[in-house]
């Protein structure tokens, strides 16, 4: 592993022409003719909602917030950020909770650390520490009153201010950045918002959110969006393809947000702001196709975990010794 804040895949972006990158072309052919390239505006902060108590994984999370719980030899929360990262964010604003200081220590910097670790020759690790933050923001803005994902975002406005952001849910890991670089050039290609979806049997539908399409499935994996559908009944379902934790919003989400009432169970929901603009801007879904983890039960955490440790340098061979030789 190297850098905090490099960890993440470079490789997968080199393909994808479309990439939203400071004062480059994107190529918009899945929605314009090839005459119509646009300049971008790079999507340059990512919210990550953090502040829920993490009530499945107690006792462990009365004391230590689940998104600093290791996945091989970092945080779970740097997978996150190492996606945004390499989608080109360089700001990331994490909604805390005052109850939950280790996420503010794990982004402060601290020097007696840093000696120590340097005095016993753990250089390696002590150049690690530093890498956080280092060549990228960080701000820490706290939701005192849980209200629901769309009150968490909302809690986000005045650090990310008024331009487009991505909005990154820390239960699921993404193998890569390459999703979220795609949502980002298709929201400036069209100038809307964008979701992550992905499609799934019909009979589970009916715990998600579920777009209704305005259109077909394109070559390249965007769909047209007319409105987005809240958990509807299987045999009602306008598709099969539900929302997964990745969104890239315009700045006008922000006033939507701030116009929430409560909604299904008595929360703020991100997906009633959503719908407003969908009934009236561009809104675009891209499906998911790659590795996605999700990491929200103690059962997701453990396979998550194998699973990056397969992929890792250092653990990997070992880890696979392990399970090649475990006795079932």
């Amino acid at each position: 592993m190297g850098d905090l804040g490099e960890g993440l895949i470079v490789e997968p972006l080199l393909h994808l022409d479309r990439l939203a990158g400071v004062d480059e072309l994107v190529d918009i052919r899945w929605h314009r003719g090839p005459e119509d390239n646009v300049r971008c505006m790079q999507v340059r902060s990512a919210v990550i909602p953090a502040a829920g108590l993490g009530t499945r994984f107690l006792p462990a999370t009365k004391s230590v917030p689940k998104e600093l719980f290791p996945i091989g030899d970092q945080p779970a929360i740097q997978w996150v950020i190492d996606e945004a990262l390499g989608a080109g964010c360089d700001h990331i604003v994490v909604v805390s909770a005052r109850s939950k200081p280790a996420l503010d220590a794990y982004f402060a910097p601290d020097d007696a650390l840093l000696e120590a670790l340097e005095a016993k020759g753990k250089f390696d690790t002590a150049e690690r520490l530093r890498s956080i933050g280092r060549d990228w923001r960080v701000d820490i803005v706290y939701q005192d009153d849980p209200k629901g994902l769309g009150h968490a975002v909302g809690c986000a406005r005045d650090a990310v201010g008024d331009e487009p952001f991505a909005v990154l849910l820390p239960d699921e890991l993404m193998s890569s950045s390459a999703l979220l670089a795609q949502m980002n050039g298709v929201c400036a290609a069209t100038g809307g918002s964008v979701v992550a979806v992905v499609n799934v049997p019909r009979e589970t539908v009916g715990s998600y959110g579920v777009i209704d399409p305005a259109g077909e499935l394109t070559h390249d994996g965007v769909i047209p969006v007319r409105d987005l559908v809240e958990k509807p009944p299987p045999e009602e379902a306008p598709s099969n393809f539900i929302l997964t934790g990745r969104y890239v919003l315009t700045a006008d989400a922000w006033d939507e947000i701030d116009r929430l009432t409560p909604g299904s169970g008595g929360e703020l929901q991100l997906t009633d702001a959503l719908r407003a603009q969908a009934a009236r801007a561009p809104f675009h879904a891209v499906v998911a196709d790659e590795r996605r983890l999700d990491t929200g039960t103690p059962l997701g955490f453990l396979t998550a975990s194998i699973e990056l440790g397969l992929d890792d340098d250092e653990l990997g061979a070992p880890l696979r010794d392990f399970l090649r030789h475990l006795h079932l």
